[in-house]
């Protein structure tokens, strides 16, 4: 929506109000109530050392998702190999936001496999038995994150808290699987 005066658009209105807002992360027992929406504004930051892309983006405000910012993490986490897109799932990203709240930490994820294409996933899989051949990163609801400020430990524990999907921790790669699939978790 565009203000013909002054050529605001909505979003952008929000972006200035949002970036001096203060909210304070909730505890690891609040995670639940946080994923249904106790804040009101959420927030993903990333960045791809595979593109060199960055990203920081409000993608909901009081309720509502912001469907263009929706697009640009989709199009962020598309799968470098193939440059495909696919759209990201709501719930997946909720669950990246909540725990990096959590986490309380400015740094911003450091992506490491985002989408995945159905080729790109079987040419991982011939080279790791890690690898799931009906992964949830094919369908856009996953993501292996890694924080520099922060333990595999500390990233999972968050993730865990949300009670919301898959949590793996890979402890000697150095990153945590954080899906919006069953809520499990596995890994050391």
């Amino acid at each position: 929506m565009m203000d013909s005066k002054n050529g605001v658009t909505r979003r952008t209105l929000l972006l200035a109000f949002a970036a001096s807002a203060l909210v304070a992360a909730p505890t690891y027992s609040n995670a639940t109530g946080f994923l249904r929406g106790a804040g009101d504004i959420r927030r993903l930051k990333m960045v791809s050392t595979r593109t060199g892309e960055k990203i920081d983006t409000i993608y909901w405000i009081e309720g509502e998702y912001i469907k263009d910012a929706v697009k640009e993490i989709s199009v962020f986490m598309r799968d470098w190999r193939s440059d495909s897109v696919k759209n990201i799932d709501t719930r997946a990203i909720d669950i990246w936001a909540a725990s990096h709240r959590l986490l309380d930490t400015g740094e911003p994820y450091t992506l490491l496999s985002g989408y995945r294409s159905a080729q790109t996933n079987a040419m991982l899989r011939s080279r790791s038995r890690g690898v799931a051949k009906n992964s949830l990163h094919m369908k856009g609801q996953a993501a292996d994150l890694r924080l520099k400020s922060r333990s595999v430990s500390q990233m999972s524990k968050a993730a865990a808290a949300c009670n919301a999907g898959g949590v793996g921790k890979y402890s000697r790669s150095n990153f945590v699987h954080m899906d919006c699939g069953v809520v499990r978790v596995w890994g050391g």
